[in-house]
């Protein structure tokens, strides 16, 4: 049997565009593969700004939500890394 996977919370809330995916992706770069972050953010352009930083990247962004305009992002770091 395999270990659940972790789940690391990142509360970005307040901070605006570009700062969410660049505090996102100094947090997935220090977790192990398969490892799971969910980003509380408040920022509007964050939605299409996760969607471009996955694709991107290789993470997958696999659960958002909106409550109360608190959006909530959760991305599965990549199973490999890519050359820096």
């Amino acid at each position: 049997m395999s270990a659940p996977p972790t789940e690391t919370l990142l509360d970005l809330r307040g901070l605006a565009c570009p700062m969410p995916v660049l505090k996102a992706n100094r947090a997935l770069r220090d977790m192990p593969p398969g490892a799971r972050l969910r980003i509380l953010a408040t920022d509007r352009a964050s939605v299409a700004d996760f969607q471009s930083y996955c694709r991107e990247t290789g993470h997958a962004l696999i659960a958002f939500t909106d409550t109360a305009g608190v959006l909530s992002f959760m991305i599965r770091r990549r199973a490999e890394t890519s050359p820096s």
